[in-house]
This record gives structure tokens, sequence and C-alpha cells, in this order.
């Protein structure tokens, strides 16, 4: 392949990874290899500038915006930063700012290289009035809302400065966060996030506001755009810190290029204790006025550059590849590896993801594998030293039936993942009951791993639904099981029968309905007998709830399974049309289905739950079933659509009033 043509082909692959990373929130390549072929493609194009392109990936600052969100217009536009992979390359940048600044004094500031998503926020006489995302760098998305809902960014500053304040930051998942949520992904059978990250932008890009609001993000700001003129970059986040925004305390002013490599070095080290993922530091001309007069490039301002830390890898032996059955059946695959260390750790077992990804790297048993911590956390089996490879291994096939009760396993049409199809596969039903027990859905206490396996060891637990048949005398003769446990198993059992329809809903384990489904889709049909008699499109028109959440739940009750649950249930004793459990079944507001928008005086769980308490039913946007609106400061689209439609607008105080039990009607 020629240069020309080697260029085409990057420009377009390129490309395509920009969208994945920016767009969809869904890189398909560690940033080591994107940055590796944009490296590449700028110093083919440097080659020939006879093939210059101005749409060319090397030219632009991130991805397009999303449609989903509003476009938020920047001006001035946000730039990104030129990449040095080692010593060497951020002496020549010293270099060439020097150069340009002729006799000024020349010294930097280092900070953390966060690996989170960009943000602007406007500030107007002290109050936020807009947060977006970079975009493209001169288009980006509005997420006020979604930013309203991350508790350390204030929604006030300090001193409230007049006019407009702009800030430039970053948000991002803290690594305890990051745990969480992908520990409860795999207990609702949902996909893991690859890297903090990929969690912090599908996070903060969520339609729903509220579920940015339980993720756990937090925010560093570090540049003032507008509303005031610091001169140094210590000056700025002096100033940041002054009026209230968040700022990492880890920055370093250092007087030479050689005390910025040796901070590179000092903080390789430092990295890997800190609760949030970095990919790299950022080293600033301290000099602001000095910056502005070095000015930038299309791309990127001269006066900064980021310092990467090469994603650290290794090679081993891949031994065996261990495939485990979920509770929704999904069959996943794990690298079992000859010991290797690996980010200060010792990595035996590492993720191979799906089936897909083992045919596409084609992976096989006895290679020498290349293995990362994805975004420093989850080891993963990433490629393969084919070089090193025997001619007779044999391709990896993936099975086709379930390695432990040797029913089919199926891969449904846009699914990467094989399921076991069979309801009465015992992995399926031990990992089933682990999640019923679980806190999150029927928080049966007593019921954990070990008393899953008693009692399935014992034949006692067939199916789901004879955990409830269980009796306490029963219980009570289990070994290592005395009056005292058994107690309190069957109390655990007996309240379980009285948590809210949405809880019950979690714990049938419908595949890809995590509790925020479950919320919605009770909320909106009123019981889980309706939910499970309405058709697929009828569940597809509940706001948040799309094509493939949809789909799985059509395809679970009309199955028999979910059916035959539920029935069983009912039998013996579950409500299964219980909202939730504080909801009173009458007050002032029963019959009032209720939607808040706009930002209160309380924080918006305290609203709603006061609606609740008042027989109300809440919805997080506006339906046909919608009777009031309740309109906080800066009610955007969700008013006025509730004035197309004619619906009763209250004011967040005559919302208040009615707390004496009064009804007033139009």
């Amino acid at each position: 392949m020629g240069d020309a043509e080697r260029i085409h082909a990057l420009r377009a692959l390129l490309s395509r990874l920009s969208d994945e990373y920016h767009v969809q929130d869904a890189p398909s390549v560690p940033d080591a290899d994107y940055d590796a072929l944009m490296r590449e493609l700028e110093a083919l194009e440097a080659r020939h500038p006879e093939l210059d392109d101005p749409a060319s990936p090397s030219r632009r600052v991130g991805g397009r915006p999303s449609a989903q969100f509003s476009p938020v217009r920047h001006d001035p536009p946000l730039l990104s930063l030129q990449n040095a992979m080692d010593a060497d390359e951020l002496r020549e940048f010293d270099r060439r700012v020097r150069r340009e600044a002729g006799d000024a004094a020349v010294s930097y500031v280092v900070e953390p290289k966060i690996d989170g998503l960009t943000i602007v926020l406007r500030y107007e006489d002290g109050i936020l009035r807009q947060g977006a995302t970079r975009g493209d760098g001169s288009v980006g998305e509005d997420v006020t809302e979604n930013l309203r809902q991350i508790s350390a960014l204030p929604q006030r500053l300090k001193g409230a400065p007049h006019g407009v304040f702009e800030a430039r930051g970053e948000v991002f998942m803290p690594r305890p966060a990051f745990d969480a949520l992908n520990a409860a992904r795999t207990a609702a059978g949902e996909p893991e996030f690859a890297n903090p990250r990929n969690a912090a932008a599908g996070s903060l890009r969520q339609v729903d506001a509220r579920v940015t609001g339980t993720r756990g993000l937090e925010v560093f700001c570090y540049e003032v755009r507008r509303g005031a003129q610091p001169r140094t970059q210590s000056d700025a986040l002096g100033l940041l810190a002054q009026v209230g925004l968040p700022v990492n305390p880890l920055q370093t002013r250092c007087a030479s290029i050689a005390e910025v490599i040796a901070e590179t070095e000092r903080f390789a080290v430092q990295r890997a204790q800190l609760p949030y993922a970095t990919d790299g530091l950022v080293v600033k001309l301290e000099d602001l006025r000095l910056a502005q007069q070095l000015g930038a490039t299309q791309k990127a301002p001269r006066s900064a550059i980021a310092f990467k830390f090469p994603a650290e890898e290794a090679a081993t032996e891949l031994l065996d590849i261990e495939v485990q059955v979920g509770r929704t059946g999904t069959l996943t695959p794990t690298a079992i590896l000859r010991p290797v260390r690996l980010a200060g750790t010792t990595v035996q077992r590492a993720s191979l993801h799906n089936e897909e990804i083992i045919a596409q790297r084609d992976i096989r048993i006895g290679d020498t594998v290349r293995v990362r911590k994805a975004g420093e956390i989850i080891p993963e089996v990433i490629g393969v030293i084919a070089d090193e490879r025997h001619f007779l291994r044999q391709t990896y096939a993936f099975p086709r039936t379930c390695p432990v009760c040797g029913g089919e396993a199926v891969r449904r049409e846009g699914e990467a993942a094989r399921r076991c199809i069979n309801p009465a596969c015992p992995a399926q039903l031990r990992e089933w009951l682990i999640h019923i027990g679980g806190r999150a859905a029927l928080d049966i206490d007593g019921l954990g791993p070990r008393t899953v396996d008693l009692l399935l060891s014992r034949g006692l637990v067939l199916q789901p639904e004879d955990l409830f048949r269980l009796r306490e005398e029963e219980l009570a003769q289990l070994p290592r099981f005395g009056g005292k446990s058994a107690a309190k198993l069957a109390a655990g059992l007996r309240d379980a029968r009285s948590r809210p329809a949405s809880r019950i809903l979690f714990a049938l384990g419908v595949p890809h309905v995590g509790e925020r489904a479950a919320d919605l889709l009770v909320e909106h049909f009123g019981s889980l007998t309706a939910i499970a008699q309405a058709s697929e499109q009828e569940l597809s028109d509940v706001p948040g709830i799309g094509p493939v959440i949809a789909a799985s739940v059509r395809r679970f009750f009309a199955g028999g399974v979910g059916e035959r649950l539920l029935v069983s249930l009912a039998e013996l004793g579950f409500d299964l049309d219980r909202i939730r459990a504080d909801a009173p079944a009458e007050g002032p507001l029963a019959g009032e289905v209720v939607v808040f928008t706009g930002t209160l005086s309380v924080p918006r769980q305290e609203a709603q739950a006061r609606a609740r308490s008042l027989g109300a039913r809440v919805d997080s946007d506006i339906t046909r079933r919608t009777t009031i609106v309740v309109a906080g400061e800066s009610a955007g689209s969700k008013l006025a659509r509730a004035d197309s439609l004619g619906l009763r607008v209250l004011t967040e105080a005559e919302f208040g009033a009615l707390s004496d039990g009064t009804r007033e009607r139009n």
C-alpha cells in the first residue's frame, strides 16, 4: 500500500474511531492504539502536503455532538492538546516554546490529565445557567440539567461575580463509583463499561438527568474562559477555587523542563494510588499572557502539551478459556493466564468479553497474548503475538451448548453475547437466587451465596418461587443452620412479599432490566400484571425504555417463565400491583400524575417523595397521563410541552400549598 492509500485508509479508520469515542462512548480500541494511528497519519501528511484535506481527523478536535441534546456553540472554540510520549518530546516542546518566547522567562504548571469528559460551565451573575460538552470543539451538547445533579458542582458561585463567568473542566467517575456501577450492571444483566472515561461520558449524557445524579460523578475545573483575566495558570486555579469550583489539589509549578520531566517520573508512581483514572499529565505555560502571544495551531495551543503514560501491558501464555454462566444465561469467557505482573499486581485471569471478540482477535488456547489493564483496573486480553503461535494450534470454538447444563446456547440478532436458554439451568438458578436476595431486589436477610448453595445441594429449591415455600422448621434441619438462622431467613422471606412492584420486577431478573428501567415500567403501567400483558410497542413507548429492553421484557413474559412466576408469586402472597412501599392508597393528590421540571429549592427526590406522600404518581416525562406539572426556575422544554398540551402548571409555592390537603382545580 502506497502512502496515498495509507493516508486515505487512516483517515477513514480514525474518523470511525473518533465517532465511537466521542459520540457513542464505546471505543473499540485503547487510547494508546488510537494515538499511534493518529501520529502515523500526521507523519504521512507532513511528508505529503499535496494530499492536504481540511476534513482530515488530524485537523479535528473531538467528535460531532450528539443529536439528542441541544447544540451549544463554543466561542472561542475548545482546542485539544498535542501529545508527548517521552522525555525527548517534552524537551522538543520546551525548545519550541523558548524559541517563540524570546527573552521572556519560561516556567510551567503540571496537572494530572484526568480521563473524563470535557465540559464548559457558564455562570451569569454567579448562577449556573448552562453546561455543555466539548463536542467537536466548535459545537457541544447542552447537558445543564445533568450537570446540576453533580453534588460537587456549585449552582451559585461564592461572591456571586457579576456578568458572565465561564470555566472549563473535566467530569470524571472515581474508581469506587466505577466499580459499584459495573457491579450493579453485572447484577442487572447489563454490559459493563470498559473504563471510567466511558462510564463518565455515558453517565453525563443520560436523557434522564436523574440517572446522572446516581452515578457518583465528580468535576475538576482548570481554565478560566471568560469573566476574569488571571496573569498565570496558578492564579487561574486559585481563582476557580476561590469562587467555589472544584480544583485538583495536585498541581506543581516547575521552573524548567527538567523539573517537568522529574515530575512525570514521580507521578508515574503516585497515580496508581489515586482514586480516579489518569492517562498522563498536562504541562502548561505558567505565564498566560505569554501563552496568548504564542497562539495556537488549528487544533492545539502552542503553550501546552499532554504527556501520555504508556498503557501498561504484559505478554503471557493463555492456559485455558473458562466459560461462566450468569443469571440471565449469558456465557462469559474468561482467560486463564500464566501468572504475570501487571500494574503492580499479579494477574491470572482476564476478560475476553464475548464470542465475537475472541473470533475477531483470533485468540487460541496456548497463544502468547497481550494483556492490559483496561482503564488501569480490569485486566483484558487485547491481542495475540502471532509470531509465537505453533502452526498446529486450533482455532477456539465457542461452546454452542451451556457448559453447566448442556442446554442450547443461542446468540440473538443484535447481541454480542450467547445465552443458555434452558430455564432449568442450575448455574442460572444459583445466580438468580443470589440476585433475588440482594438489597436492590427483595433484600432477603440471610440469603447469601453459601445459603443458596446449601438449599440447591439439598434439592429444596428447583425454581425461584420455591424459596417462598420454605418453612422455618424445614430450614432448621439444615446442617450448620440453627434455629436463629432459620428464623432469620424465614422472616426475610416473609418480608420480601411486601416489597414494591418495581423491586419485584427487578428481582425477576429480566435481561436488560435494571433498577431504573423497573421503576420506569412500574410507574408507567401501574402493576406487574399490566407490564406482563403490554405489547412490545407499548413497552417501547415508555420514556427511557428503548427497543432492546422492550423486546427483552416481552420475550420474558411471553415465553412462559415470566407468566408462571407471576402466577406463583401472587399465590404466595406477593402484591403485584403495589407501586411502592411508602405510597398511601389515598391522599389529597390521589389520581394525579405529577412531573417536576426546572430547578427547585429542594432536591428533586425530596419534592417527588412529597408528591407521592400526598397520593400522587410521579413521572419523569410528560405523557398523556400527566395531570400536573410543577415548574421550578429555568424550566425549559417540558414547560413548553405542558403549555402546548394545556396541562395544569403550578409553581413550587403553589404545589407546596397543596400539602394542607386542599385540591384546587382549574
